[in-house]
């Protein structure tokens, strides 16, 4: 067990607890402690009142260690639960049948290799005319997969067994007709921070490595209901942090010097090389967005309690969403209308209509766009303007807007404290010396920093986390949807005030990697919002470009 060098008595003066990692005796608790603590916290107390607190302070100490002694797996989630709904938001009431664009006639190309980059609704009609078999597909990506992972470890564990099983079962069942929808057969892979019985469940990192669930988190039960094949367990950044892990890093198919950015690092990499025709990923802040971007795949972000995440890792309960990388926009919408929906087991879930119409263009819809994001100077500027002209070609009116200036990256230290209660235990038994990245900016240090962040800063934080979302709301008051260049303070805004996006190529640069838009949705509005991206992506061909491996 190892000593903690700093004076850790001083925590106590802390609301979320002491900070008595990898430390036996409790030291004692002093009026010069809480002074010491008190620079910390930005507060002044006299002698008086630090000396009134030190019988407080030491029945915290024995509250916490008695709270210690009771385990608390990663799947256990806090009494209070966010909700990302404003004041007065109401759902639409009726609920529609999927409604996917049509699709002219699929043949299966004289060239088999050409199937690595179809998409779903591609495939799916291949599958459904009985042209090709799911084993056959399923066998020519788990070849795919063995053959290029050596160059983009992109892969924590191939599920051949699973997968071969999946397929024979989906062929027996298409030859007999009941064809089960647009994923039947359809090969996959998950972020491997989904737990899928029979499988490990990494997360990406050391101290997890030989970690089994024994159980299938509900999207991958949900993907299998829909006959969809489980082909690979995905890489992700250590911890859902960036593109390294235990393995290695992830690299961007684009540029094999790159890394593809995480924390979705495998579902964005394998799906880019056509290795898999689409990958379940997960975002915080950031991670379907960045290696989207990075590796020029098609993602969507749903909504905070659209998807639920009962078998995922949690890093922050009141941030985590789960959501499809793919090659199109509308495999996206496929995707997310097998996987969403309330769960038991997840209380965030909630009931509410998905009315995707893939049959409707955007000809005369009001779209707002932030203008000052689109004015300021950014290597993305030209491809993000031209995004907007294209979108008035398509008979849209585009509107001028701006996002509130109320805190947002000054709040967003609610996910380090939300992750540092998550794997507090790590932290306290030293384990965090195991993982792979020990730097400043990494989980093992901010783990521990956060466990300085008094209870009541971020019970505050929350409050302006109300305002904000408020706020926004107003803001968006006649808009369905809004366009904004994918890096800027609307990220972390939008993943605390949990709207949901859609991330696409709309561009390159000089050297031939890809750039990014993200379309942004209301709450639970995702049907609209996949509507206004499908028309932009199907008016352009960014997204038909590939890598060359």
């Amino acid at each position: 067990m190892k000593k903690l060098i700093l004076p850790v008595a001083c925590l106590f003066s802390l609301g979320l607890g002491a900070f008595i990692t990898k430390v036996v005796e409790n030291p004692p608790l002093t009026v010069e402690v809480i002074n010491q603590a008190e620079k910390i916290l930005g507060l002044d107390f006299t002698d008086a009142e630090a000396d009134s607190m030190l019988n407080d302070l030491r029945d915290n100490q024995k509250d916490f260690e008695a709270m210690r002694k009771v385990p608390l797996d990663n799947s256990v989630s806090p009494a209070l639960y966010f909700n990302p709904l404003p004041l007065g938001f109401e759902f639409e009431k009726n609920f529609f049948p999927f409604k996917a664009s049509q699709i002219s006639a699929v043949k299966l190309p004289a060239n088999r290799e050409d199937l690595a980059f179809y998409s779903v609704r591609e495939l799916g009609e291949l599958l459904k005319t009985k042209q090709i078999t799911s084993t056959e597909l399923t066998k020519f990506f788990l070849e795919r997969l063995k053959k290029y992972d050596s160059q983009l470890h992109c892969v924590v564990k191939i599920t051949e067994d699973l997968a071969l099983k999946q397929a024979t079962q989906a062929d027996f069942e298409i030859k007999a007709g009941k064809y089960r929808g647009f994923l039947h057969g359809i090969p996959y892979g998950a972020k491997d921070l989904l737990a899928v019985k029979g499988y490990k469940t990494t997360w990406g990192s050391v101290p997890y490595k030989n970690q089994m669930i024994d159980n299938d988190a509900t999207v991958i039960q949900r993907l299998e209901q829909a006959g969809a094949v489980l082909c690979a367990k995905l890489t992700l950044g250590e911890l859902a942090m960036g593109d390294v892990w235990f393995g290695g890093k992830t690299l961007n198919p684009w540029d094999l010097k790159r890394g593809s950015s995480g924390s979705s690092a495998g579902s964005a990499s394998s799906v880019s090389a056509g290795l898999l025709p689409f990958a379940i990923g997960s975002e915080t802040l950031g991670s379907i967005v960045s290696p989207s971007t990075e590796c020029g795949t098609t993602g969507l972000r749903p909504t905070f309690g659209r998807v639920p995440r009962t078998g995922a890792m949690a890093l922050s309960w009141s941030m985590d969403k789960l959501g499809p990388i793919c090659r199109t926009v509308e495999d996206c919408a496929i995707v997310l209308n097998t996987i969403q929906g309330v769960d038991n087991q997840d209380f965030t879930c909630m009931k509410a209509p998905f009315n995707y119409d893939g049959t409707q263009g955007i000809k005369g819809m009001k779209i707002a766009y932030v203008k000052s994001d689109f004015e300021r100077k950014s290597p993305n500027k030209t491809t993000d303007s031209l995004t907007l002209v294209t979108l008035k070609k398509l008979g849209a009116e585009l509107i001028p807007i701006e996002l509130p200036t109320l805190p947002s990256n000054e709040i967003s230290f609610l996910l380090g404290v939300e992750a540092a209660a998550a794997f507090d235990d790590l932290t306290r038994s030293g384990k965090d010396d195991l993982m792979v990245r020990q730097s400043k900016n990494a989980w093992p240090n901010a783990f521990r920093s956060a466990r300085f962040v008094p209870a009541v800063e971020y019970l505050q934080a929350n409050r302006h986390r109300t305002l904000l979302i408020q706020e926004l709301d107003k803001t968006l008051k006649g808009f369905d949807v809004y366009i904004t260049p994918s890096f800027s303070k609307n990220l972390t805004m939008t993943n605390l005030t949990g709207h949901p996006c859609v991330v696409l190529p709309n561009g390159f640069r000089s050297e031939g990697r890809p750039l990014s838009i993200t379309f942004m949705g209301k709450l639970f509005g995702e049907a609209k919002l996949l509507q206004v991206a499908k028309a932009y992506q199907d008016a352009t061909d960014f997204h038909k470009k590939h890598p060359k491996l």
